[in-house]
């Protein structure tokens, strides 16, 4: 199809030869779009974008428009999408607001209906964004982490990978890797159905186990919890999920409300 003659591609942009641009399509800036990307009917694209190869945005979709921040004004910033990504009908992801910094989605990541990425958030490969899951600015969201619908996440929060956060939830405190939690962004056990799709071995899962429960479920303070648990993760997966307690967070990390229910004690088996 090419560029449909009632879309507007700004003299600064550059749109592959094989991309397929809609119509009343608006491509405002210096925005990039990659080999086999296809850009569906009045969606918006602005300033310093870059669209990776087979990248599908859906109508009325906006990308890289001004971040809602008011410290923002004016300077050069960017958003970066990946490959392979699906953006569906309504979806919003905003430039960065810091000089010369990149609001980052990776590759492969599916953004359903009306979701939003604000300012500054970097999603890792593969990612979820299921419909109307807001992500505050700042997000970190590691690769395969699902956000459910209608669920958001405050600013600076950090989502593992693999984390699977429950639908119509609020996450205000940093979710481990491989974790699940309930609509009330509580600490629900392992992503173990998750864990197993990936292929993650056997071993790797069992010490999951021992480690969630000790940090989660063993009455210990988090603080000694994961002293712990780094004397008890040898595998890689193990490391991973330890790791992310001592990296640092601007938030804080969600503890468990009790020692567990008997229900939480089954989604963690």
């Amino acid at each position: 199809m090419g560029i449909h003659p009632t879309a507007y591609v700004h003299t600064d942009a550059d749109v592959h030869p094989s991309a397929e641009i809609g119509p009343h399509v608006v491509i405002d800036g210096p925005v990039r779009i990659g080999a086999g990307c296809r850009i569906g009917p009045s969606a918006v694209i602005l300033g310093h974008t870059e669209i990776g190869s087979g990248t599908s945005i859906h109508s009325h979709a906006v990308l890289g428009d001004i971040p809602q921040d008011r410290k923002y004004d004016g300077e050069v910033t960017y958003c970066r999408i990946g490959s392979g990504c699906i953006i569906r009908e309504g979806a919003t992801i905003h430039r960065a607001c810091l000089p010369g910094e990149a609001t980052i989605v990776g590759n492969r990541c599916y953004l359903m209906t009306n979701s939003h990425v604000a300012h500054d958030c970097v999603l890792e490969d593969e990612v979820i964004l299921v419909s109307g899951a807001l992500l505050g600015g700042h997000v970190q969201v590691g690769r395969q982490a699902i956000i459910s619908g209608n669920t958001g996440i405050h600013q600076f929060v950090r989502i593992g990978e693999m984390a699977m956060i429950g639908a119509v939830a609020m996450i205000g405190q940093d979710i481990p890797p491989f974790a699940m939690t309930n609509r009330r962004g509580e600490i629900a056990g392992l992503n173990s159905i998750g864990l197993m799709r990936a292929g993650t071995p056997s071993a790797d899962r069992q010490e999951l186990k021992v480690l969630f429960r000790m940090i989660y479920r063993s009455g210990m303070s988090l603080r000694r919890a994961v002293e712990l648990a780094n004397d008890l993760a040898t595998t890689d997966t193990g490391r991973r999920f330890v790791d992310f307690f001592d990296a640092g967070s601007l938030r804080g990390i969600r503890k468990s409300n009790h020692s567990g229910t008997s229900d939480q004690r089954k989604a963690v088996a």
